[in-house]
């Protein structure tokens, strides 16, 4: 099943020619990077700071302005994921190659703004505020398994291409 899956990648490779050299040549792509990294390290401490405050039932300010902060720099990582896909594939979002990723990183955002609003507005309980932030973690964890995966598949698609161009080489 593996090989079947591989092979299916390698049919429909993520980018062409033209847009893993857009790719590979846009600063974005390393804004990209650090920026990815950097908010799971965000996401994280405050999922460390959330575990603490539903644990001890201390710390609920550290905790909700953590995810204050990560909703913000979440809000940078899709601006600048945005530009890195107008740069590579010609258009802001929803480009073919990353249109599942795209759809569940609006849903991410709305909740994670969802949070901010009712946190803001006092809105509901501590625990439930916190409890909201939670369901938005959870759905930034399938986004960036999301996002794994299909660097995963370039990765994959991308040394098959390379091996096929050998072999028509030689």
């Amino acid at each position: 099943m593996a090989n079947k899956a591989a092979h299916l990648i390698v049919k429909t490779p993520l980018y062409t020619r033209k847009q893993r050299e857009r790719r590979d040549s846009t600063v974005w792509t390393l804004v990209q990077g650090v920026l990815a990294p950097f908010q799971f390290l965000i996401f994280f401490i405050s999922l460390l700071f959330i575990a603490r405050y539903f644990l001890t039932g201390d710390g609920y300010l550290l905790a909700a302005y953590s995810v204050v902060f990560k909703t913000l720099v979440l809000l940078v990582i899709m601006v600048t994921g945005a530009i890195w896909e107008k740069v590579v594939f010609g258009q802001y979002l929803l480009a073919p190659a990353f249109f599942w990723e795209d759809i569940v990183s609006f849903f991410v955002i709305a909740l994670h703004l969802a949070y901010v609003l009712v946190l803001f507005g006092n809105f509901l309980t501590n625990d439930a505020k916190l409890g909201l932030a939670l369901f938005a973690y959870a759905l930034y964890l399938v986004n960036a398994a999301q996002f794994l995966l299909k660097l995963r598949a370039a990765r994959t698609s991308l040394s098959t291409i390379i091996d096929n161009e050998r072999e028509v080489i030689v």
